[in-house]
């Protein structure tokens, strides 16, 4: 078995030489896509722990949208709007 992942391997990383990685063309592209693939799963990772529409616990907190009041912020990016003046309108639940 090892003898068939090892010629596997071989075959699949043969092609790629260590110039082909160090090319000063390519490094910006390297940089890029992982900056790029960076932000897309710290983004990710906000929505799934920051959003209230995604619940993690649905027995102990199966609405955690009504636990929000009108104050809290939760959106990424707003342009005139102040949360902290905001009047509370809506009842406990």
């Amino acid at each position: 078995m090892d003898g068939i992942i090892g010629r596997f391997l071989f075959v699949v990383v043969k092609p790629f030489n260590l110039q082909f990685f160090l090319s000063l063309k390519l490094i910006p592209l390297f940089i890029f896509i992982g900056g790029g693939a960076t932000m897309s799963m710290l983004y990710l990772g906000r929505i799934a722990l920051k959003n209230p529409d995604c619940s993690w616990d649905r027995k102990n907190n199966p609405e955690p949208w009504n636990k929000l009041g009108p104050n809290d912020q939760y959106k990424l990016f707003t342009v005139n709007m102040d949360y902290s003046k905001l009047k509370k309108d809506r009842p406990d639940f």
